[in-house]
Order: structure tokens, then sequence, then C-alpha cells
């Protein structure tokens, strides 16, 4: 070894040395083991890190230590911990039972009010048993599935050979009667007692049958309406049947009342053009709209702190702290992760920030802690073709007037038609 070093709650060299358990569940415990293993023991080969409360890992020395897990068997995976706010999701199933996966592969997802969440192997191996079905609806750390973990990680599947295409036949032959006329004389060569051999007659196979005119008009009901006057129901997923209760909550329970403004975007767009370049080039992410956007919000509702409060009960919540909740588009609904701690970043932290989010959202790896306790929604509406847009700026009548909202869309309109101001701090 090069060195002592701890790891958190576990002693990495009583592990290294199978005297102390490797109790986490943590993939990123996991991943820290990896590398520590790698850069101070010179480990060629690390087979399996699982994350069972019981596993212990043997180092046998060699000319450079390699590693051995000693236990494998069946593991049973459960549901992982909800936060308070989420009490059930819905299985969605990727693998069944017998398919072979790798360590972390996902195995099935669990879609949630707010996300969906990925449940993984904990291992190489094959899953031996699902213990729960399609659309089922599942409790935290509810039993899911099990999988024989052998440490064995699954054969890539290589493509289907091309098949060779079939020679073309041969053209049946012309029959008697065109080859020679009815009168003709016989022949006088000695071939012409040779008795002809019979054409050969060759079958067309029947083509196979293609889809039906009505599948190729209907298509599928979600994507294209083909004009066949039939109707399809499908049945809501969890978060759509969510958003539509939060929306008609929202509605009955609270005084909405919209305003708006008109803003001229010409300095703002002429800003993100002479920046674009060397931003994109220092920070790896492009200078967007949404920095500036979200950098004028957070210093409106500094300015009046009543829009970013929430009345709980009987009593006016203030924040001192703003956490924007920025609107997002995905296959699966619409969701809006947070930024937070806008009110001290700025447009470079920010983009980073939502770009981070963006990601995960793309890969389906949004939690429900990227997702609450915002206290300020963005959605981008976009720009029209001169460069001017409208500020709309929705809110709790009960709480906010219209004094304050109006003093706030002022506050964003000046931030956003002069970006510079933002950045003097003004």
């Amino acid at each position: 070894m090069k060195g002592e070093f701890t790891v958190k709650d576990f002693d990495i060299n009583r592990i290294i040395q199978g005297k102390a358990p490797l109790d986490t569940t943590s993939r990123t415990c996991r991943t820290q083991v990896r590398k520590l293993c790698s850069r101070y023991l010179n480990v060629k080969h690390l087979h399996s890190v699982r994350h069972s409360k019981a596993a212990k890992l043997y180092f046998v020395k060699r000319q450079d230590i390699q590693t051995h897990a000693v236990l494998r068997g069946v593991e049973e995976v459960k549901a992982p911990t909800f936060p308070d706010s989420v009490s059930s999701g819905d299985v969605k199933l990727i693998k069944k039972e017998g398919d072979a996966v790798a360590m972390d592969e996902v195995v099935l997802e669990i879609e949630t009010d707010k996300t969906a969440l990925p449940v993984m192997s904990p291992g190489h191996g094959t899953i031996a048993k699902m213990l729960v079905k399609e659309g089922q609806s599942v409790k935290s750390q509810q039993p899911l599935f099990t999988v024989n973990v052998t440490g064995v990680a699954p054969a890539a599947t290589s493509p289907a050979p091309a098949v060779a295409p079939a020679p073309p036949a041969a053209p049946a032959p012309a029959p008697a009667s065109a080859r020679a006329p009815v009168a003709a004389p016989a022949p006088t060569t000695a071939a012409a007692g040779k008795k002809q051999a019979a054409p050969t007659v060759v079958k067309k196979a029947a083509a196979p049958a293609g889809p039906t005119l009505a599948a190729k008009i209907i298509g599928d009901p979600t994507k294209t309406i083909s004009g066949t006057r039939t109707e399809h129901p499908v049945e809501m997923n969890r978060m759509r049947k969510r958003i539509a209760e939060r929306l008609k909550e929202a509605q009955n329970t609270t005084a909405m009342l919209t305003t708006f403004n008109e803003c001229d975007m010409s300095k703002l767009m002429a800003f993100r053009k002479a920046n674009l370049e060397t931003f994109t080039k220092k920070y790896g992410v492009k200078l967007s709209f949404m920095s500036p956007f979200l950098k004028a919000s957070a210093n409106a509702l500094m300015d009046q702190p009543v829009i970013n409060g929430v009345i709980m009960g009987d009593n006016i919540v203030y924040r001192d702290y703003v956490d924007i909740s920025v609107a997002v588009a995905t296959p699966r609904g619409l969701v809006t992760p947070v930024v937070r701690n806008v009110e001290s970043m700025d447009f470079p932290r920010i983009e980073l920030a939502i770009a981070a989010l963006a990601e995960k959202a793309r890969n389906g790896r949004l939690t429900p802690g990227d997702m609450q306790g915002g206290t300020f929604t963005i959605s981008n509406g976009g720009v029209e073709i001169r460069p001017m847009m409208y500020l709309a700026l929705s809110y709790d009548h009960r709480l906010i007037d219209g004094r304050e909202a109006v003093m706030f869309l002022r506050k964003v309109k000046s931030g956003v038609e002069d970006p510079t101001s933002i950045l003097a701090g003004i």
C-alpha cells in the first residue's frame, strides 16, 4: 500500500484485509471504493463492489493486487426510499426474468408523481425472479426482484451476419410451340433422335401478407390523426394524473391572477451575441436567455419578497432564499427541476446548473429531490420575430396585490432590457 486512507464511515484498509464489512447501499460509495483501490493499490480488476449489507471483499496478493468478491448468489433488490411527499409509484418493467444484466444496469423504473426512479442491478448476473408486475403500485423499500449475482458480465450481442442474396433464377425456357412451328420438317441431325427434356416449372412463392389498410391508415393514435373516425382511450400515467390534480387544486384554492408587461429584448440579444463564443469556450455551455431571466427574476424577488412567499394555513411564510423551478417538457410530461440559491449565482453558474438538470431530465435521472422546494417558477414562452416579448406573472391574489406584481415585472423588465444592470448589481 502507498499510504493510510479512509473514506467516510468505513475504513478501506480493513475492508481490503477482509476484517470489516462493506455496509452501504450507496452507488457513490462503491464508485469511491473503485477509484481508491485503483489509485492506491494498483488494482487491476475490481469485479464487484456490491451494495449488500454483509458483503466483504478479500484481496489476493500477487505481483499486482487483485480482488475477488467472496459472497455471490441471489440478492433481493428493494424499492428506494421515497421522500416524504411521495407515498408510492407504478412499476415499468425494462427487463424480465432470466435476462442477463450487468452491474448498475436498469432493470425497472418506478414512476412517481414527480419523476421516474431507475432501479438497477446490484451486480453482473441474471434476474432470478420478478416480484412485481407491470403497472403495479409499490411503496418504499418494497421487494422488487431478485438477481443471481455471478460476477460474470453479460456477453455483448453481436449483430447478425447479413444473409447473402439468392442467385437470380434462370429464365424459364420458352414453350416448344414458340420454338418451332407446327409444320416444320423433322430434324435430320443425330441429336434429333434424342428426347428433349421437359422445361422446369418454377412456382413463385406467395408474398407475405402486409399490414391491413386499416392498420396503415390508423398508425399511432397518440401521434397522428388518420381521419378514420375511431377513438382510442389511453390511460394517463401517474405523472400526468398528478399534474392534472395539482392544476385543478391550484385553480380551486388560489385566487389566480395574471399581469402582463411588454419587454424589449434588443440589448439582451446583442449582449448574448457579443459574448456567446467566449462564454462557450470558457464554460463549455452556451449562454442562453434563461440565465439572464433567472437572475433578473431573482433580483426582482429580492426587491419584492412577498412574491417569494407562500400561504400555509393562516400564516405567510417568507423565504430568504430564491430557488427557481424551470419548466421542462419531457416525453413523460412537464417537469420543474429546481435551480437553488439563484440569488447568489452568476450567469455561468446558472447555465451550468440548468445544463446539468437538463441532461438528467433527458436521461430520465431526475429525482424527487431535484424538483422539490421551488419558490418561483419560470417557463420560457419564446421570442417573436421582432425582439419583443411579453412578460407574464401569475400569482395568488390572496397574498400578492397588483402593485407588487407590477413592480416585480418592472424590475424583471429592466434587468432583461439592460443585462449590464444585473452585472452592476443595480
